[in-house]
């Protein structure tokens, strides 16, 4: 089974840069891509930024692209650094590890989940 933890997040002012951390623990060579989603009050859970660990190829959500950068391990650890925050940005981020590759955007290809961290962008 394999285990994500997150750390980090919190409350920034818009403009301001926070980042995220997930751990994994467990067999993670059977998750080869880990992604992060977020999910805003009232709204579904989206896919934002996914890396293929054995090539560290990333992919990111167009509304992210250029302001949010994904970092990743072949131990399954990933990190998400984001930069030029947006009061739209604020939401519960989570962290996402999947056997499917490249990293899907589809909440229902990802097996294992980080506990959910809040990140809220003040104006």
């Amino acid at each position: 089974q394999v285990k994500l933890v997150q750390s980090g997040g919190g409350l920034v002012q818009a403009g301001g840069s926070l980042s995220l951390s997930c751990r994994a623990s467990g067999p993670t060579y059977i998750t080869p891509s880990v992604a992060w989603f977020r999910q805003a009050p009232g709204k579904d859970r989206e896919f934002i930024a996914g890396i293929k660990t054995p090539t560290s190829k990333t992919y990111y959500a167009d509304d992210v692209q250029g302001r949010f950068t994904i970092s990743g391990d072949a131990g399954g650890n990933t990190d998400l650094q984001m930069t030029s925050l947006k009061t739209e940005d604020t939401a519960i981020y989570y962290c996402a590890a999947s056997r499917v590759v490249p990293p899907p955007k589809r909440v229902g290809d990802y097996a294992y989940w980080g506990q959910g961290t809040q990140v809220s962008v003040s104006s």
